[in-house]
């Protein structure tokens, strides 16, 4: 059993597809998204359809939530860019597409082939904006994983790939398929990285193992899907990044 997890693609269609592409050659029997999936890039309609007709299951991201409550994001960020970056994304999605992030649900739970579950979330089980680094210590893993166990937990949010094992379990960060980042940034300004991020998380007779995977993108196609949505309070930003 081979499950593809993709997160943080914040509208970067252009990722999506190369990603799709990589998986179509390396193969996957199921493919879980684990949020943040329309804001802050050029193509929200676009990504949302995608994920619709791959009929993908869905973990809500912060950013998610930003979408269907225009308050929460005030609770995570004031930066200026961001919250005009999210209203932006909220003025173009269709009452359709904000039904389809309505079905994002907070966790999810899959069997490993009878080695174990997988278990899925954003940022933590608890809450969706936490951050579980590599550097984080053993006993606050402990209370932010808040007694969950499985024998893969995986989740996203800092945008920084990570695999590490706690207590026995394989903890994951398939990193992000949108807005890769160069170093963990807690909320400063990233420099972003001209790749797509995603993992594969593969049960067979001899185990699990677990494969992060880089998909190279062009810096000339990146600035141009950036650059073609040039209402977007983000683009400048984009533009500069694969400049």
């Amino acid at each position: 059993m081979r499950v593809a997890l993709i997160s943080d693609l914040h509208g970067n269609q252009l990722a999506l597809e190369a990603v799709q592409r990589d998986i179509a050659r390396t193969g996957a029997d199921q493919l879980v998204c684990l949020g943040d999936i329309a804001t802050l890039g050029p193509h929200p309609n676009e990504i949302i359809d995608t994920l619709r007709q791959l009929g993908c299951p869905c973990i809500m991201g912060n950013h998610d939530a930003f979408l269907l409550d225009p308050d929460l994001i005030h609770a995570y960020t004031e930066a200026p860019v961001v919250v005009e970056a999210v209203d932006w994304c909220r003025e173009r999605i269709s009452s359709a597409e904000l039904d389809f992030l309505r079905q994002c649900r907070p966790t999810m739970e899959m069997d490993l082939n009878g080695h174990g579950k997988l278990f899925l979330f954003h940022g933590s089980p608890a809450s969706h904006m936490d951050d579980l680094l590599a550097t984080t210590p053993p006993e606050q893993l402990d209370r932010l994983l808040g007694g969950h166990q499985a024998a893969v937990m995986a989740g996203g949010h800092t945008h920084v790939q990570m695999l590490r094992q706690h207590h026995g379990t394989l903890l994951v960060n398939p990193g992000s398929l949108g807005q890769p980042f160069k170093d963990y940034v807690s909320g400063r300004q990233p420099t972003l990285m001209p790749h797509a991020e995603y993992a594969i998380v593969e049960a067979t007779g001899d185990g699990i193992t677990v494969d992060l995977r880089r998909v190279h993108l062009e810096k000339k196609a990146l600035k141009a899907a950036a650059a073609s949505a040039a209402d977007n309070p983000l683009t400048p930003f984009l533009v500069s990044q694969y400049s």
